[in-house]
């Protein structure tokens, strides 16, 4: 069986979009393909149907590829919760938390896990589509690394290398990483991509041969700006940091960007409605008065995210827009934060503490070990939804009385005040429903557009690919992978 791995020059340089791109062009040329990415860290991450979390672009890649999402397709996930420590994510379960002292040491250790994943994916498809992490450059990661040339060189994975010239200095940086790496990995690296061009390829003619010069590997083709790349789901926080103005005649969708901000891509469906605009609030600016939604979203490190919204003075903010009636949305991690206390005695996400909440649910929390990965369907609001659960703890009292969803196997989930205009849900996605999006824009006097967002995902997916198809050189990696003559 065939496989091929893209590598980066650096983070944010567009693997995970080209990996989907390439995905689905093999997938529409008839090939069973399946993606794989030995390690990730993100907290942005979807349910697997074996009841298991990876990294949403990995889920995204499956739907490239048109199967769905398991956990076997992200082997290792590090789910960061403060700047030293990450949650530790093996085969789509906790494994428990590592800190920045003892993480070169048991990344190592599961090399042999990331090797099974791979080999069971390996015997199921044609060709297995392979995301690096990072940069195989950062060298003194190098030891013990699972994510990049540890892999490859592992599973005799060929790489093809990707940089990205919107950034600037792509000649060096493709050059510059042949001349950093030893000498076995650079014979892992087969060739190279340009990606993120702007204008006439042509006029990059000269670069592109002297890096084929330079690092004597072949290169692959040169891939324009992916315009259709923005209607897809983002797993990088980076995009974050890269806030948008509002348009005038829209309403606001106000979301704070907290320090451990997770499943983001929660809010990506509300921007295919053209009525509203979504606005991500960075730190040392105030929720603008203006919103007409207030959303908190979901947080891998809920006590201190709390505890930075405070320090931020967002919780005036929202309580200001509470008293004028505003409405407000928190999703799992800030529907904790809406309620009256966040008691987590086990030390789940650091130190044991008990903290009080915004206090506009009446409800409660206590976090536990237990982590609840399912997908749901139900009601709410008077309209389908569906999406999937992803938390630690459960939250009670009065409040739950009124849930916001009744699931189809008779659970209630979330809670809202007596007036509707505060709503808390464990629901992850939900916006994607687009009777769900209707009813709640309806509360603000938008007229929902209807717009199914899976399908726009989808054909989005295709767009990206017939525009990497149109300018990489298919048959040229294909044979490296190990497919054709």
């Amino acid at each position: 069986m065939a496989a091929l791995m893209l590598q980066g020059t650096g983070s944010d340089v567009g693997k995970s979009v080209l990996v989907a791109a390439l995905c689905r062009v093999l997938t529409n040329c008839g090939l069973r393909v399946l993606p794989f990415k030995p390690q990730n860290m993100s907290n942005n991450a979807a349910v697997t149907t074996d009841g298991g979390e990876i990294g949403r672009a990995q889920a995204l890649q499956a739907i490239a590829c048109r199967v769905e999402p398991h956990s076997d397709m992200n082997p290792v996930l590090l789910k960061p919760q403060a700047d030293r420590t990450s949650q530790l994510i093996v085969h789509g379960r906790v494994r428990g938390t590592l800190g920045s002292g003892n993480f070169r040491e048991a990344r190592g250790a599961l090399m042999t896990e990331v090797l099974e994943s791979y080999g069971r994916l390996r015997s199921q498809c044609d060709i297995v589509i392979v995301e690096g992490a990072g940069s195989p450059a950062e060298i003194n990661l190098r030891a013990g690394d699972i994510a990049n040339m540890g892999f490859a060189r592992a599973a005799n994975v060929p790489v093809v290398l990707i940089g990205d010239i919107d950034r600037g200095g792509v000649i060096a940086s493709l050059v510059g990483t042949r001349a950093v790496i030893d000498a076995a990995d650079a014979a892992m690296i087969r060739g190279f991509l340009i990606n993120k061009f702007r204008g006439d390829p042509a006029l990059f003619e000269d670069g592109y041969r002297e890096i084929e010069k330079r690092s004597g590997w072949q290169g692959f083709g040169v891939i324009p700006w992916l315009s259709a790349a923005s209607r897809l789901p983002s797993e990088d926080a980076v995009i974050l940091e890269r806030p948008a103005d509002p348009r005038e005649g829209r309403k606001m969708i106000a979301c704070p960007i907290l320090p451990r901000i997770s499943n983001f891509d929660d809010l990506d469906p509300l921007k295919l409605e053209p009525g509203v605009e979504i606005v991500m609030v960075p730190p040392g600016r105030p929720i603008p008065a203006e919103a007409a939604i207030i959303v908190l979203p979901g947080s891998k490190a809920t006590i201190a995210d709390l505890a930075a919204l405070r320090a931020e003075g967002w919780d005036i903010d929202i309580k200001a827009h509470h008293r004028r009636g505003g409405m407000i949305v928190g999703l799992c991690g800030g529907y904790q934060m809406l309620g009256r206390r966040i008691a987590d005695p086990l030390g789940i996400e650091g130190a044991p503490a008990e903290v009080e909440g915004l206090g506009l649910l009446d409800v409660e929390t206590i976090l536990s070990p237990a982590k609840t990965l399912r997908h749901v369907r139900g009601t709410a609001l008077g309209a389908a939804v569906e999406g999937y659960e992803m938390h630690l703890g459960e939250t009670s009292g009065p409040g739950t009385v009124q849930p916001f969803a009744v699931l189809e196997d008779g659970v209630r989930d979330g809670a809202t005040n007596r007036e509707g205009n505060v709503i808390g849900s464990y629901l992850h996605g939900l916006f994607a429903s687009p009777d769900l999006r209707q009813a709640l824009l309806a509360r603000i006097e938008v007229a929902g557009g209807g717009r199914d967002y899976a399908a726009d995902v989808d054909t989005a997916l295709d767009d990206i690919a017939a525009e990497f198809a149109a300018h990489a050189d298919i048959d040229a990696m294909l044979r490296i992978a190990g497919i054709g003559a």
